[in-house]
């Protein structure tokens, strides 16, 4: 996979504000503001460049605020970091193709689907449903 790289006025052009926030400069959308995600069978990619990230059958309500996932839909989709801001350590994840922010990945996901939970801002994401992919 190859990487994309654009400057900071390409992806504002690209992108809304809170998603180049977001994806770009590590913003945190406010928890439980996107509930607006659909639905449904489907593939979750990136905003930023459309790579495929999260299958919707990884998908459960944490009741954390942010869509959550147990598994990207390869793990090479997505890349890990170290987070040290806020006080805390955590692991961020990005995108591996565009490094767009995605969120964070933390230990307390459900045991009998590997413990994960990859906590993901919406706007990070656009859905494509399994009926409407080519």
């Amino acid at each position: 996979m190859s990487k994309i790289v654009k400057s900071d006025e390409e992806w504002r052009e690209q992108l809304s504000d809170l998603a180049w926030q977001v994806t770009r400069k590590h913003a945190t959308e406010r928890p439980f503001s996107h509930d607006d995600i659909p639905e449904g069978e489907g593939t979750y990619h990136c905003i930023c460049c459309g790579a495929p990230l999260f299958a919707s059958d990884e998908r459960y309500d944490s009741g954390c605020g942010w869509p959550a996932f147990t598994a990207p839909l390869v793990p090479e989709s997505v890349e890990g970091s170290q987070d040290r801001s806020h006080g805390m350590i955590r692991t961020e994840v990005h995108c591996a193709r565009c490094d767009a922010h995605l969120g964070h990945v933390f230990p307390d996901g459900p045991r009998d689907r590997g413990g994960l939970r990859y906590c993901i801002n919406g706007v990070a994401l656009e859905f494509e449903r399994e009926d409407e992919a080519d």
